[in-house]
């Protein structure tokens, strides 16, 4: 099978939609087997929260079982948590979404790289979010999760010095996912469909293929020497990262 992937054996996580999917599809049509996983089971999608230990080294060890080992994790699987500020955000609002978007990651990390050490070396890549590189993009759990991850995948690629296995982030900007819907919905259903994504350069939000060609690259030996990055894919929304301030004691945008 030829491909850029081809004989890798990647598990893609959240990928019952959005990002996930378009990655989960990209990968193996460049050549990997796929494990796709997603706390939302589908037809062809396996029942796993990304956030849950368990169900991680279960995927790793189907991976390592049935496909004889694992070479990428794409730690994609998040959840928004809306965009409640600090105040009306309860500790189990954040004890929730950094389990899912930080802690997730984390558990991904620290189960697959044993066993792609075994295949001689691997990529790990996780979705993190131009909400962690300043505020303004996302609720403050989110964000705060996100920045999590950004660091997390920078302390993972030196703490694997010598292991060839890449860890490396995405940032996305704002992209048409089921995560992201409700923002589409309510632009599209007030006349307002051109300002989605205005705030950026390009002027537009992205899709869901744009940010999975970005995780084949990083999935690749095409970003061999790429390593502890984070990867910004966002039209350009962070040049300068202009958004709509949210004052005290108001909860909007």
């Amino acid at each position: 099978m030829s491909g850029r992937l081809a004989g890798k054996i990647a598990i893609v996580t959240g990928a019952a939609s959005g990002i996930g999917k378009a990655s989960a599809a990209l990968f193996a049509a460049e050549g990997a087997t796929v494990i796709a996983a997603d706390v939302n089971a589908s037809e062809g999608v396996i029942a796993a929260d990304a956030g849950r230990e368990e169900d991680l080294v279960g995927l790793i060890e189907a991976a390592v079982g049935e496909h004889g080992g694992l070479d990428i994790f794409f730690a994609n699987a998040g959840i928004s948590g809306g965009l409640a500020s600090i105040f009306e955000q309860t500790s189990a609002d954040w004890e929730e979404i950094l389990r899912v978007n930080l802690i997730g990651p984390f558990l991904a990390i620290k189960h697959a790289a044993p066993a792609m050490k075994a295949r001689g070396g691997g990529s790990i890549i996780c979705t993190a979010s131009v909400a962690g590189l300043r505020a303004g993009a996302g609720g403050p759990a989110y964000s705060a999760s996100k920045a999590g991850v950004i660091s997390l995948v920078e302390v993972a690629a030196t703490q694997l010095c010598g292991a060839n296995i890449r860890v490396n982030a995405i940032c996305p900007g704002l992209i048409e996912t089921g995560m992201t819907q409700p923002i589409y919905d309510m632009a599209r259903s007030s006349g307002r469909e051109s300002m989605i994504g205005h705030l950026n350069p390009m002027k537009r939000g992205g899709e869901p293929d744009e940010i999975a060609k970005a995780a084949l690259f990083l999935a690749s030996d095409e970003a061999s020497y790429v390593n502890g990055h984070a990867l910004v894919v966002d039209g350009g929304l962070s040049a300068s990262h202009p958004h709509y301030r949210q004052e005290y004691g108001r909860t909007s945008f």
